[in-house]
């Protein structure tokens, strides 16, 4: 169990001063100038070797990310991105550290701007989170009081100005190009790869985007030291992560643990354990909905990290576990999943715009039993001819939860099948009779 004192996120739940003050007197923004007096290379091999993996669903590692920017400022100017879009469904993390402890983040973009050589950086807020929204744009409206922002910020010799931008609630947007084109202006829809946001991003500029709680955990990792936050966790999967727990427990939470915590440790110490009992668990998607569900018998002592759950063909994501009990209607949740990203496609591309819709058909269907046991390899074969098969990965977000639920739980769908097939034979003889 992670101690206190190795905690980054110590206002989580908004028991202290959200503001200045209060993230002053946390830590924060203490010897910010001095982080990067020690220039852009220090500081990026410094992320580097914490083993930081961006915390918004990849895992990519965020050190290496940094240093795709180019190194010369050109004629373009370069820009950080912060992707504050959180509508991943069961994610509930990034909306807590903007509403809690938003100056972690804000001290996070003046030193990921520096190390990019960046003089502006944008917040990509999501469009239904308004009060988060006020509450950031309060506290970076503080920052420039406090001469943290804007001309010489923090007394770094820096200039780095940060502007909060407000979607309009499109999940599309939390893809990282789609987000840059909703941020020009335009309609949010992921644009194809390369050219990388490293090269050609935002107006055309070299733009890194990350998410919330990678920039928000920069500060102290370049402040403790990599090799503290390197020591948390396991090799490959290091430091902290903030998990949100929610469905069928007696607390749901979001709560700030090591990589790597064993799922029934996670859920008995925070959330105090599944609803009626271990025994009573049918089922946990690990990652947010877009993963792969998986079936009690594997969740025990099974790691929380990205490694070890890509290994079972699910995903840490963004650590949004999602607990299902056994009074859950496993294929109508599936089901009901497979709804959202039909209706969140952007329908650029064809087999997401066409694939979600008739995937969502077939598969709500099979919740009523309305379906012949056939087409459950055929909803399998189509999942497959959707996954890999797009410009972004809306495709593999709607294709991963039904696979994983025909690979876990297809007796269920076959027991559906046969039942409403009794019925419906029985149906005409009582209507005969």
């Amino acid at each position: 169990m992670l101690a206190d004192k190795d905690r980054i996120f110590t206002n989580l739940y908004g028991r202290g001063d959200w503001g200045l003050k209060g993230a002053m007197a946390r830590g924060a923004w203490d010897g910010t100038a001095k982080i990067i007096a020690r220039g852009r290379d220090a500081i990026i091999d410094e992320m580097k070797a914490s083993g930081l993996r961006g915390r918004g669903g990849a895992g990519f590692p965020t050190g290496l990310k940094w240093s795709f920017m180019p190194k010369e400022i050109g004629e373009r100017p370069h820009y950080l991105v912060v992707n504050a879009d959180e509508s991943e469904p069961g994610t509930c993390k990034d909306r807590d550290i903007m509403r809690h402890d938003p100056h972690l983040l804000i001290e996070g973009c003046l030193i990921a701007g520096f190390a990019m050589g960046a003089h502006a950086g944008y917040i990509y807020v999501r469009g239904e989170f308004i009060r988060e929204r006020e509450r950031l744009q309060a506290a970076i409206d503080q920052a420039y009081e406090a001469g943290l922002l804007g001309k010489n910020a923090a007394k770094s010799g820096w200039d780095f100005d940060l502007y909060v931008h407000h979607g309009a609630g499109a999940y599309i947007c939390g893809e990282e190009t789609a987000l840059l084109e909703s941020l020009e202006g335009k309609k949010g829809m992921p644009r194809m790869k390369p050219p990388f946001p490293a090269n050609m991003g935002l107006y055309g500029c070299p733009t890194t985007v990350n998410n919330v709680e990678s920039i928000a955990v920069a500060p102290d990792i370049l402040r403790r030291g990599a090799s503290w936050f390197s020591g948390l966790g396991k090799p490959g999967n290091t430091g902290t992560k903030l998990f949100c727990i929610s469905g069928h427990v007696e607390r749901p939470c979001t709560v700030e643990e090591e990589m790597g915590i064993p799922l029934r440790e996670l859920l008995e110490k925070h959330c105090g354990g599944v609803r009626g009992g271990w025994k009573n668990l049918l089922a946990v998607i690990p990652g947010g909905s877009s993963v792969p569900c998986l079936p009690a018998d594997v969740c025990g002592d099974l790691p929380m990290d990205f490694d070890t759950l890509r290994n079972l063909k699910s995903g840490l994501g963004t650590a949004a576990v999602i607990v299902m009990d056994k009074s859950t209607d496993i294929v109508r949740a599936i089901a009901r999943i497979s709804y959202f990203y039909k209706h969140e496609s952007c329908g650029q591309c064809t087999p997401c715009r066409e694939g979600t819709g008739w995937m969502w058909r077939v598969v709500d269907r099979m919740a009523r039993g309305e379906a012949h046991k056939r087409e459950i390899d055929m909803l399998l074969e189509v999942s497959h001819q959707v996954e890999g098969h797009t410009i972004c990965a809306l495709g593999d977000a709607a294709a991963w939860p039904i696979q994983g639920l025909i690979r876990h739980f297809r007796p269920e769908i076959e027991r559906r099948i046969d039942s409403y097939t009794a019925n419906a034979g029985a149906a005409p003889l009582a209507a005969a009779e």
